[in-house]
């Protein structure tokens, strides 16, 4: 079976391209060439002046074979010492899945899939992650939730070599994150975070992973954080349409498939982020994105505990206004006129929330917890940050008619 890397998110705007541009140099017969706007600059050196060049003969040795000089330059740096700190952190995440072998006369196996069977597990993609806390017998490896996805089993390569088998302790699909752990007796170092609220544009950022997978594993690229607090639109089921927003730091230093997961670090050798996305265009060169560090850590801790981040839950089934027709807006809805935002109730589950509160099907909500709902991404974002056991009022229109309520936030859990 083909193995491949982890898909790393693509985030790429639709837009029109533009012409590429390029620029081409060499150094032919001591006349060097560069193509520039689409004319041709020549510049010669002093070869053909009459004077005879001077010369300098190479390191040779007694028997006239060139050899290499004892002299070493120290090119230890910030970035070398930083990196130092936190490569022995940065792992490989390797995504298995079981596959059926049956028709190569047994020798991977039965086939069977009544149970995992270890010789029928093939490579499936490729990422990295961050070893970030070692408890006693146990490392703690934070990933991405995409890299692990749909996985039978999980390895993780050290940087040494090691491997081990991977459990994993949850997971969450809205941040993208996921916690795994393995035995921690290889295990020589836990990564710090640093905070990414002080991070400043403009300052170092190095990113460490495996691009292109375990062959490319402990790679190291440099450059800058671009931008903080960016927001990228992300489709979380696969069907096209936007879901969420997350808030990313933007960087141009390189990565590509296989470094979702690893770390994006500070000069002082602190993970401030965790590699997630990219957006890959012909014309687009170096818009990298990772989860900042302090949004990691609320979930990873979380995951934890409960396996799980334990979010508030309204009960419904969410569809923007943008999405329904005019026509459907006035005959359906009866929305007014100048009501231009808002989400439509789909379905109410029973014994939700918004089943108590008295939300039905076709109620358009335009305002929650006191905020303007725009679309389903700010509704969604207003649940999220609302608690759980309190009341919060909910303004939305029904026949027409603008109305209100409240409702308890609770869990999923809690509906029987």
């Amino acid at each position: 079976m083909k193995q491949k890397t982890d898909h790393i998110k693509d985030v790429t705007p639709k837009k029109n391209r533009g012409f590429k541009s390029a620029i081409l140099g060499g150094l032919i017969g001591g006349l060097l060439v560069t193509l520039l706007g689409g004319g041709y600059l020549y510049i010669t050196d002093n070869l053909d002046s009459g004077e005879s060049p001077t010369q300098e003969s190479g390191l040779v040795d007694d028997n006239g074979k060139v050899t290499t000089t004892d002299v070493t330059v120290n090119v230890t740096s910030e970035v070398t010492e930083a990196v130092k700190k936190v490569e022995d952190s940065v792992v490989s995440v390797i995504n298995m899945k079981e596959q059926n072998l049956e028709g190569f006369d047994g020798v991977f196996g039965s086939g069977t899939t009544e149970s995992t069977n270890e010789t029928n597990l093939q490579t499936i993609g490729e990422g990295s992650g961050v070893i970030y806390k070692i408890d006693g017998e146990t490392a703690y490896i934070v990933t991405n939730n995409h890299v692990i996805d749909n996985s039978d089993a999980i390895e993780i390569l050290l940087k040494d070599g090691t491997k081990f088998k991977a459990e994993v302790i949850g997971t969450d699909i809205w941040t993208d994150l996921a916690v795994l752990s393995v035995p921690a007796n290889k295990v020589k170092k836990a990564a710090t975070f640093g905070n990414s609220d002080s991070i400043k544009v403009g300052e170092p950022a190095i990113a460490i992973g495996s691009p292109l997978g375990t062959n490319f594993a402990s790679s190291v690229t440099q450059g800058i954080v671009s931008a903080k607090n960016r927001t990228v639109d992300t489709d979380i089921d696969g069907d096209s349409v936007v879901d969420w927003e997350m808030t990313v730091i933007q960087t141009d230093a390189a990565i590509n498939p296989g470094n979702s997961g690893g770390a994006l670090i500070n000069i002082a050798g602190q993970v401030i982020g965790i590699n997630s996305m990219k957006i890959s265009a012909d014309t687009v060169e170096g818009l990298g994105f990772a989860i900042p560090s302090n949004d990691v850590v609320d979930i990873i801790n979380q995951l934890e505990i409960d396996g799980r981040v334990v979010r508030p839950f309204l009960g419904i089934s969410l569809l923007d206004i943008s999405q329904i027709s005019e026509q459907q807006q006035e005959s359906v809805l009866k929305l007014p006129k100048d009501v231009t935002s808002g989400v439509v109730v789909g379905q109410v589950q029973e014994g939700s929330a918004a089943q108590k509160g008295g939300l039905q099907k076709y109620d358009v909500i335009v305002k929650f917890n006191g905020e303007e709902v725009k679309n389903t991404i700010s509704l969604r974002k207003g649940i999220y940050k609302s608690e759980l056991g309190k009341e919060v009022g909910v303004d939305y229109y029904r026949d027409g008619k603008l109305e209100k309520t409240t409702v308890t936030m609770t869990t999923s859990e809690t509906i029987s």
